[in-house]
C-alpha cells in the first residue's frame, strides 16, 4: 500500500470513528422513550397512552415518533388512546436490509403492530411518507380501519422530486454503506438550509426539534441507510394505489400546508381531490412539518376527523 493510499485509509477510518462516536452521543441525548414489541421485522418502538377511540400515528421519511411528540401526542391523549410508532427501519425500530421497504410492505408491518397490540378499527394518521403507508393500509385492510386523517401526505407519483432527497438516491449497496458510515454526518451538517428552508420552511424549526422532536436521530448512519431504502421504494406502489382510491369505502381527510416546500400541495392535495372528490381536503398556512410546527391545529384536524368517523 502506497503512502497516499495509507493516508486515505486513515482519513476514512477517522471519519468512520467520528460518525460512530456522534451516533452514540445522539442516542444518549435522544434515548427511546416508549416500549418495545416484537413483529416480523424485529423489535418495534412505540408509545401507547391515553384512553378513548384509538388513533395510530405514522411518521414520514427519515423521521421517528418524536415528530408527533412536541404537543400532538399529549393533546390527543386527553380524549383518545394514541399509538405512535417508529416505523420499521426508523427511530429505534429494527429492520434488516432484506426486508422490503415499499409502502404496501410497510402497511403489512403496521398491521402486525395493531394486531400485536389488539387494536381494532383505529383512525390512522399518516404524515408525509406515512400518509402513503396509511393509504396502502386502507387499500389492503380497509375493513379493519375506521378512517384516515393524513397530514402533508405523499399520495401520487412524483415526476420531479425535491432536491432535498438527492442524497438518498444512491442505489449501489456498498457505496450507500460507505456514505452512511463515513460521510453522512458531515453531509447532513453541511447544508442546514435544506432543513430550515425546505423541510420546515417557511415556518421556523421548533427549539426542541433536535431532542424531543427526534431530529438528532437522523445523524445516525443506520438512519441514513434505512431512509435511503425507504426513499427509493417510496414510489413503487403509488401508481397502482392511486388507481384504487376511488374504490375506498372508508373516509379519508387530508390537511396540507399551502407553502409546503417538500411535497407539492397542488399535486398531492388539489389534483388528488379532483380525481377522488370523496376525499376531504383542508389547506392552511404553513409548511411540510405541521405536526411539529402546528401541533394544536393538527390535533383539532384529527379530533374533528375522529368525531366524524365514529
Amino acid at each position: 500500500m502506497g503512502i497516499a493510499a495509507a493516508l486515505l485509509a486513515l482519513v476514512l477510518i477517522g471519519f468512520a470513528v467520528r460518525s460512530w462516536w456522534i451516533s452514540r452521543q445522539v442516542e444518549k441525548q435522544v434515548p427511546p422513550r416508549g416500549s418495545f414489541i416484537e413483529i416480523s421485522t424485529g423489535r418495534l418502538h412505540h408509545i401507547d397512552c391515553g384512553r378513548g377511540p384509538v388513533v395510530v400515528l405514522i411518521h414520514g421519511l427519515g423521521a421517528n415518533l418524536g415528530n408527533f411528540d412536541l404537543g400532538l401526542i399529549d393533546e390527543l391523549a386527553r380524549d383518545h388512546r394514541v399509538i405512535a410508532i417508529d416505523r420499521p427501519g426508523s427511530g429505534y425500530s429494527d429492520r434488516s436490509e432484506d426486508v422490503p421497504a415499499n409502502v404496501r410492505a410497510q402497511a403489512v408491518q403496521v398491521m402486525e403492530v395493531l394486531n400485536a397490540l389488539k387494536i381494532r378499527r383505529p383512525l390512522v394518521v399518516g404524515h408525509s411518507l406515512g400518509g402513503a403507508v396509511a393509504l396502502a393500509m386502507a387499500a389492503d385492510f380497509g375493513d379493519d380501519l375506521r378512517g384516515l386523517a393524513l397530514i402533508s401526505p405523499l399520495t401520487l407519483p412524483v415526476r420531479d422530486p425535491s432536491p432535498a432527497f438527492k442524497a438518498y438516491e444512491i442505489q449501489t449497496r456498498w457505496i450507500r454503506h460507505l456514505v452512511a458510515r463515513v460521510f453522512w454526518v458531515s453531509m447532513a451538517r453541511s447544508k442546514p438550509e435544506i432543513l430550515s428552508d425546505v423541510v420546515f420552511g417557511p415556518e421556523a424549526i421548533p427549539p426542541e426539534y433536535a431532542t424531543r422532536g427526534g431530529g438528532l436521530l437522523a445523524l445516525r448512519p443506520w438512519n441514513f441507510l434505512q431512509t435511503s431504502r425507504d426513499y427509493q421504494a417510496s414510489g413503487r406502489d403509488l401508481r397502482s394505489l392511486a388507481e384504487r382510491y376511488g374504490d375506498f369505502s372508508l373516509p379519508v381527510r387530508i390537511l396540507y400546508g399551502e407553502e409546503d416546500q417538500l411535497l407539492d400541495p397542488a399535486l398531492h392535495g388539489d389534483t388528488l381531490i379532483a380525481r377522488v372528490p370523496q376525499f376531504g381536503l383542508v389547506k392552511v398556512p404553513g409548511g411540510h412539518m405541521l405536526p411539529l410546527t402546528q401541533p394544536l391545529r393538527c390535533a383539532d384536524f384529527i379530533r374533528r376527523a375522529s368525531l366524524a368517523m365514529k
